[in-house]
């Protein structure tokens, strides 16, 4: 099995394991149980943005680019997305869990296998594949792509939400642009 190169830290591939590692660093503090109830709470929320916002960016820009230059790619960008919605799920799920109650582990336990068995896949099979697929200055403009999207996308889980072009590209913006406005009124701080 492939591992990724490393790449160009501005390049899809760079963008992307950049935002696997900052995933597992919030995995890691969550999984020592230490902090109080309400940073526990933040992390998760801070876990559910930055897992939303990355899977609306791929699904934008990555998975469509699987599809037009992999042989397999629509078959490998379907069960990306099958996975996206399955984590998108227990984030719904986990939303609004208070941090003390026992269904807030089992929920970031579920997560963690999850998210980590994803990461797992695209590291080892679908990012080195697009960057034999692809010549740099396409997964460098796919990386440009990725990082705007990310800067418009969603903050909260939206299960039931467009997860192919064209109505992704179009519905994304303007949803992320709405939970913004629920986190600055609820004081949920989101980077």
């Amino acid at each position: 099995m492939a591992t990724v190169a490393p790449g160009n830290q501005d390049d899809l591939v760079g963008v992307i394991v950049a935002d696997h590692r900052t995933v597992e660093l919030i995995f890691a503090e969550l999984a020592t149980a230490g902090g109080t109830p309400r940073h526990r709470r933040e992390l998760a929320d801070h876990l559910t943005t930055e897992l939303v916002r990355h899977s609306v960016a791929e699904e934008m820009y990555m998975y469509p680019a699987a599809r037009k230059v992999l042989p397999d790619g629509d078959r490998v960008a379907d069960h990306e997305i099958e996975e996206h919605a399955e984590v998108e799920r227990l984030l719904k799920d986990l939303e609004g869990v208070d941090a003390t109650d026992r269904l807030f582990d089992d929920l970031i336990g579920r997560l963690s296998t999850e998210v980590r068995h994803h990461i797992g896949e695209e590291e080892s099979d679908l990012l080195p594949r697009l960057q034999q697929a692809c010549d740099p200055d396409e997964l460098l403009e796919l990386g440009r792509m990725v990082a705007r999207a990310k800067a418009s996308a969603p903050t909260r889980p939206h299960p039931s939400a467009p997860t192919k072009p064209p109505l992704n590209l179009i519905l994304a913006p303007g949803t992320g642009m709405i939970d913004k406005l629920r986190d600055a009124l609820t004081g949920r701080n989101r980077d």
